[in-house]
C-alpha cells in the first residue's frame, strides 16, 4: 500500500499524491502571464540601455521564483491575487494539478534568472537579456499553451529517477 505522500502505483505521473492537496491548474497559468510580461519588460529594459532598471527587475523576479520554490506555489502572491481576484469569477476547475511540478517550475526559473544575475555581476551585460529571454520563453509557453517546462523537466526526473530505483533493486528496466 502507498505511503500518504507517495503516488499510488498505476496514477498517472502527475496526478496529486493521496493527503496532497491540489491546485487549480489555471492558477500557474495566470502567475506565468504576469512573469512573461515582467520579463519581456525586462529584456526591453535590457535592449534600450537601462541596465540597471533591468538587473532591479530581474532581481525582483528571482526573488519571486524563489518564493514559489521555497513556500510553494500555493503560497506564491500570484496565485493569492488567483484566488481573490480570478478564481471567485470562473467555474470550478474540471480537476486539480499536483502543485509540486509547478512548484519545481519555480525553482527552474529561480537558477535561470540566478544565473543570469550571477553572470552579469560577473561582468558580462548580455547576460540580463539572454536569462530574461530564456525564462520568457518558458513563461509564454506556460500562459499561452498551457505547457509548462519545469513541470515537464520535473516529471521526467521523477520517471529516471523511478526507474534507477527499479534498476537497482533488481528488477531490469524494461528492454522494449
Amino acid at each position: 500500500m502507498p505511503q500518504p505522500d507517495q503516488t499510488p502505483a498505476g496514477a498517472p505521473a502527475g496526478a496529486p499524491r493521496p493527503g496532497a492537496r491540489g491546485i487549480d491548474p489555471r492558477s500557474p497559468r495566470f502567475g506565468a502571464g504576469i512573469t512573461a510580461v515582467l520579463l519581456l519588460a525586462d529584456i526591453f529594459l535590457s535592449l534600450v540601455g537601462a541596465t540597471a532598471a533591468a538587473a532591479i527587475l530581474l532581481l525582483a523576479i528571482a526573488l519571486l521564483f524563489a518564493w514559489g520554490a521555497v513556500a510553494g506555489v500555493q503560497r506564491h502572491p500570484y496565485g493569492a491575487l488567483f484566488r481573490a481576484l480570478i478564481r471567485p469569477r470562473l467555474a470550478a476547475p474540471t480537476e486539480l494539478e499536483d502543485p509540486a511540478p509547478p512548484t519545481f517550475a519555480q525553482a527552474v526559473g529561480l537558477l535561470v534568472t540566478g544565473v543570469g544575475l550571477v553572470v552579469f555581476a560577473a561582468g558580462v551585460p548580455l547576460a540580463l537579456p539572454v536569462a530574461a529571454a530564456l525564462a520568457f520563453v518558458a513563461a509564454f509557453l506556460n500562459a499561452v499553451f498551457g505547457y509548462c517546462l519545469g513541470c515537464q523537466l520535473y516529471l521526467l526526473l521523477v520517471r529516471v529517477r523511478g526507474s534507477r530505483s527499479r534498476g537497482a533493486a533488481g528488477n531490469p528496466p524494461n528492454a522494449g
